[in-house]
Formats: structure tokens, sequence, C-alpha cells
């Protein structure tokens, strides 16, 4: 009998830049740290594709959204507004984080209530570290 399977993270991607979704999902790798589980990417280009996709997870499903990277300077629709929608219409909203393009837009990441926010261009350290955090505080409050 084999041990049971680890359920992987289910992380949200959303940039209309492919550039910078690949960015990402490159820093990311398969998984972020060494101690956590693996992970899979769904990337949208679009708000609209994105909103499909979370109004088509129902709570207590069997593959809940973990974590969502919004890129701030996406167009024509902003992570940052994509970031305050989802706090505000989604129950018990997963952890939020949001690129943005100058350290000075931090502000503008804390008004989308978005509970980290890493600059242009991905530094792939920082938003491994950054991510493993958020996916920790997640576990750790849904357990």
């Amino acid at each position: 009998m084999s041990a049971p399977r680890e359920r992987k993270y289910s992380i949200v991607l959303y940039s209309d830049d492919v550039t910078v979704r690949e960015a990402v999902i490159a820093a990311l790798g398969t998984r972020v740290a060494p101690d956590m589980a693996e992970h899979v990417i769904h990337q949208f280009a679009t708000g609209a594709a994105l909103r499909l996709f979370v109004d088509a997870k129902k709570p207590g499903s069997d593959s809940p959204i973990d974590l969502f990277i919004l890129d701030g300077e996406a167009v024509p629709e902003g992570g940052i507004g994509m970031a305050r929608q989802l706090k505000d219409e989604v129950f018990n909203c997963p952890p939020v984080l949001v690129m943005t393009g100058r350290k000075e837009d931090a502000w503008l990441a804390a008004w989308s209530r978005a509970e980290a926010n890493v600059l242009h261009p991905v530094d792939p350290f920082t938003l491994a570290h950054t991510v493993a955090d958020l996916l920790r505080s997640r576990t750790i409050a849904t357990v």
C-alpha cells in the first residue's frame, strides 16, 4: 500500500504579459521550498478568464486556490484592482501577492488588501521566499 499523495498547492497567476508569467513560473519551479509540497500554476492573461476560473471554484472543492499572484502592471485591467475585487467578493479569499512596478506603489498593494507585494522585474529568490511564506501562513490558517 502506497503512502497518500500530498495535495499540490494551487497558485493562480494573472498577467497580460507572457514574459512576466514565464518569469514567475521559472522563479517558482515545481516547489518553492524543499519542505513544501509541489504546486500547480493556473495562468491567465485576462481578468475575465481569471474571474470565470474563480467563479467555477466552489467552497470545499478538492482543489482550492491557495494563492493569487497578480501583476499590478497588467493592462487594461491591473492586478491591484483585481486584488481588491477578489478580497471584496471571494469568501475566505486566499492570500494575494501583487507585483508592482515601483517601490512607491506599495501603498496601492496595501490598499488592495494584498498580503504581500514584490517588484518588477521579478527577483526569483524574493518571489519564491514570499510565496513560501504566504503558502505556509495559508496552511496554518486552514488547519
